[in-house]
């Protein structure tokens, strides 16, 4: 460094010193005060585009890195295959991109990909499918020909869809091995009964009726234009990219049948204890909770701060401090409080513990719930709350492919044009009246439902030094749930 620079330097970082040596030493980091930080929220209408053959596109430039990333919403999803075909979707979610393209085998096609170093992906889950992108600037024409190659003309090739089935079956076989799964699983069917597709599972026989012309029927059937939303970010000018989107896609003809909405579940879940034995592990896992509400709720966003400090804020909230800092029963204990998008969410607490101790932190939890029903929040629980919120809240569009993709998510599940522009001014309105109200209506102790995963003799038995707490305290009738045939799903009896 020369010496005039090496000066200016110096001189910089003493001027900074002096300035830091200005301002008061606050006694304790709490008393820290900062500014805050300016930021408004881009507007999705910004960025939006309808193509000439009825898709949608956000287009971010971001010109910073020679890279970009394509994405789309894709508007299907497992609710769409019949119940005698379950998998269908997903396996055409998968084998869209292992499949090779209809002019292409899929070993040509990974070379192709492999040799511009591009990602390319596809899948489909419960309720949209995806497909995605990722290359170097320069090879974005050759990106976008495979990419929509592989979106319009799929192969299906049939090694590949045997290769897949074979590894799903194998899967099938260790599906009871796993007590996070089983209690995932379970929860789920208690919440939204055995007859929703978001309870459906995948049998041996299901698989095995899966065809590769089924799986091109579906393709068919969802995967045109006008039922697309892309999210596009990166090196790129907005206007050649359109352009490029819609020399993709020319003569790529729509269909006019409209898609079915997605099913809500006709069923009440039943509260009370249940318990799956698996003998051979030696903590108890454990899920508990009940519906939630849907994302058009207007206390959705007190229901959230509700629940952060309830048990969704990390090691700050109540449930997390008092069972696993406080009594020591859990490595990790939380609650989650989701809001449905196309019907109820659900609130959910999770942990696992020791057997002996299993139904003491069921106890302890239920006692939180009543103690923010009933006592409500402090202003600093509060406002901790809020302001993690509120600042956190750039994050969301932190890059430009997380613009997009927000844009793109919000436009499938119809979020309202104004939702991010209100949001933390509905988070600085909220009071502590507003939380313990929320508490009060939407947290319901008689309708939990409690699903313990584990050596249920120890789980019932308990902590011999604490009788005080047992699930049978708990609840009048301990339900038993077998375990069912890994392969046909067949439970050796109903739930009582």
């Amino acid at each position: 460094m020369k010496r005039r620079e090496f000066c200016a330097s110096l001189a910089g970082g003493l001027g900074a010193a002096r300035l830091l040596a200005q301002q008061p030493v606050p006694g304790h980091p709490r008393e820290l005060r900062f500014a805050p930080l300016p930021f408004t929220p881009p507007r999705a209408a910004d960025y939006r585009h309808r193509l000439s053959n009825g898709a949608l596109a956000f287009l971010v430039e971001d010109h910073d890195f020679p890279l970009i990333n394509v994405g789309v919403i894709i508007r299907a999803g497992e609710y769409l295959e019949p119940r005698e075909k379950t998998g269908l979707a997903s396996l055409t979610g998968s084998q869209i991109r292992s499949g090779g393209a209809r002019a292409k085998p899929p070993a040509v096609f990974d070379e192709e990909a492999a040799f511009l170093a591009a990602q390319i992906s596809s899948n489909i889950g419960p309720l949209q499918g995806s497909a995605g992108l990722n290359c170097l600037s320069k090879d974005i024409d050759a990106g976008l020909a495979l990419f929509f190659e592989m979106l319009r003309a799929p192969g299906f090739a049939e090694a590949r869809l045997k290769l897949a089935k074979s590894q799903i079956l194998q899967s099938l076989e260790r599906r009871n091995d796993s007590a996070e799964a089983i209690e995932a699983r379970e929860f789920q069917r208690l919440i939204r009964g055995e007859q929703h597709f978001s309870t459906r599972q995948i049998t041996k026989a299901t698989l095995e009726s899966i065809t590769r012309p089924d799986l091109a029927d579906f393709h068919s059937r969802y995967y045109y234009p006008a039922n697309f939303i892309f999210a596009v970010s990166g090196d790129f000018e907005t206007a050649r990219m359109l352009e490029k989107l819609e020399k993709a896609m020319a003569g790529w003809e729509n269909r006019t049948a409209p898609i079915p909405p997605v099913p809500k579940p006709a069923f009440a879940p039943k509260p009370g204890i249940y318990l799956v034995e698996k003998a051979d592990v030696n903590q108890g896992r454990v899920r508990m909770g009940h519906l939630g509400v849907m994302m058009t709720n207007p206390d959705h966003i007190a229901i959230s701060i509700m629940n952060s400090i309830l048990g969704g804020g990390g090691f700050t909230s109540r449930i997390t401090s008092r069972v696993r800092s406080d009594e020591g029963l859990a490595y990790q204990a939380g609650s989650s409080f989701q809001h449905g998008n196309f019907y109820e969410g659900a609130f959910q607490v999770v942990f696992q513990s020791k057997s002996p101790t299993v139904a003491e932190a069921v106890a302890i939890i239920k006692e939180e719930i009543e103690r923010i029903r009933r006592g409500g929040v402090t202003p600093e629980e509060l406002e901790v709350e809020k302001n993690f919120a509120i600042e956190s809240f750039p994050r969301r569009f932190a890059t430009a492919a997380a613009k997009a993709m927000q844009f793109a998510s919000d436009d499938y599940l119809k979020i309202p044009e104004d939702y991010w522009q209100t949001y933390r001014d509905r988070v600085r309105a909220l009071t502590p009246a507003d939380i313990q109200r929320v508490a009060q209506k939407y947290l319901q102790p008689d309708n939990l439902v409690i699903l313990a995963v584990g050596n249920t003799e120890a789980i019932l038995k308990g902590n011999p030094d604490r009788p005080q707490f047992a699930l049978a305290k708990l609840a009048p009738t301990i339900h038993r749930i077998p375990l069912p045939d890994p392969l046909t799903m067949v439970y050796p009896s109903a739930i009582p």
